[in-house]
């Protein structure tokens, strides 16, 4: 059993790290200031290769997970909040645009999305419809051509940056909960969408928006998949993107452990360096120890997605388990730098709250807890 990083992926990964410390960080102020992530960084990445799929012979592919996730833990550990507007547009948008859209579809658009020419995102979460992903409000109804969206979608990462958005709506009402839902490829430039920025502190400086359609018209193409399988659609999609925000929420923790440790090597109290204390430093080894476990955690489901086989249940884990130790850590991390750690625009600040916005996204603790049980009761009986 080889526990390594493949050559390639490492070599890739100081490749993306030097791209980052020559595109990111010296405007990173600048961009939490102004609280977006400019379109030119997309495009950078596009350019780099780093957006999550690859054009080879004529045909997209997704990159290894495992190579995914190495670059989103990397990200997250500079800024989680950038690092969810690039999940949101690779492992929401773009792939659930790659598993479902007509060949025809995905023609005209996804080489533009591998790109980062074209932004996508996705709009699931409904004021009544966030753990309940089936309780969807929005209505699509047949006309000539396509069909007409209403409704309202309520927190919807890169809303306001994105050009389309994937969106759930209930296209039989009288159908059971498992099919009443459909998935639609909507322009957010079209007639009769509107967007409202809303105000946030977790995620900076990616952006969170409500977007209302008011008879927004779809065309019969930009149907996504089959009708009636927009609920296995969208938890499919978040199946997998669990690996990404895992990935994300481990360099969460992992970024907040390093800014601690650093601090608490050189910060004197009651004439004794803060590692110095015992407590501190078993809680320092106790955190790390953690830590490294999440992160075996996520490569095993990482090379079960890249063995094709399937890996619902490691993801869940590996998200279950990198929340918590991010939770935990990025709270000591904080209180280690003392009174500090509340100034907005202090390093340490965003963590706590970065790590508590990845325990809501695809699927709070308990929703993964559900799921864990779920599938071992499965693995008990068979």
């Amino acid at each position: 059993m080889d526990f390594s990083i493949p050559d390639d992926v490492m070599v890739e990964e100081k490749r993306y790290e030097e791209f980052i410390a020559k595109h990111m960080l010296p405007h990173l102020a600048a961009w939490y200031q102004e609280g977006k992530v400019p379109r030119d960084f997309f495009l950078q990445l596009g350019q780099g290769g780093w957006l999550g799929f690859e054009n080879k012979e004529g045909r997209v592919k997704e990159q290894p997970a495992l190579k995914q996730a190495v670059q989103f833990e990397h990200l997250s550990r500079h800024s989680p909040g950038v690092a969810v507007a690039v999940l949101v547009h690779i492992s929401l948008g773009t792939l659930g645009f790659f598993l479902f859209a007509s060949q025809s579809r995905k023609n005209t658009l996804l080489d533009s999305a591998v790109r980062g020419e074209v932004l996508i995102c996705l709009g699931n979460t409904e004021p009544t419809a966030g753990s309940d992903v089936a309780n969807i409000a929005m209505r699509a109804d047949k006309v000539d051509g396509g069909w007409l969206l209403n409704g309202t979608k309520a927190y919807v990462t890169n809303g306001s940056l994105s050009d389309l958005a994937l969106v759930t709506a209930v296209s039989d009402p009288g159908a059971p909960r498992n099919k009443r839902l459909s998935m639609f490829i909507v322009d957010l430039s079209a007639e009769g969408v509107s967007r409202k920025k809303l105000n946030k502190q977790v995620w900076m400086p990616s952006d969170l928006t409500r977007i209302h359609l008011k008879s927004v018209f779809v065309p019969a193409e930009n149907l996504l998949g089959q009708e009636g399988r927009g609920l296995r659609q969208v938890l499919e999609i978040f199946t997998h993107s669990r690996l990404s925000i895992s990935a994300l929420t481990l360099g969460t923790a992992a970024g907040a452990f390093n800014l601690g440790l650093q601090h608490a090597k050189s910060r004197a109290i009651f004439g004794r360096n803060l590692l110095d204390f015992q407590s501190k430093s078993f809680e320092a080894a106790d955190h790390w120890s953690k830590i490294e476990a999440a992160r075996l955690m996520l490569w095993k489901a990482c090379w079960a997605k890249d063995q094709g086989a399937d890996f619902r249940f490691e993801a869940s884990m590996a998200k279950y388990l990198t929340v918590e130790i991010a939770r935990a850590v990025s709270a000591w991390s904080a209180d280690l730098f003392g009174a500090a750690s509340v100034i907005s625009d202090h390093p340490i600040h965003k963590f706590p709250m970065d790590a508590w916005a990845s325990s809501l996204g695809e699927g709070t603790q308990d929703v993964q807890k559900l799921i864990i049980f779920r599938e071992l009761m499965k693995r008990l009986t068979t």
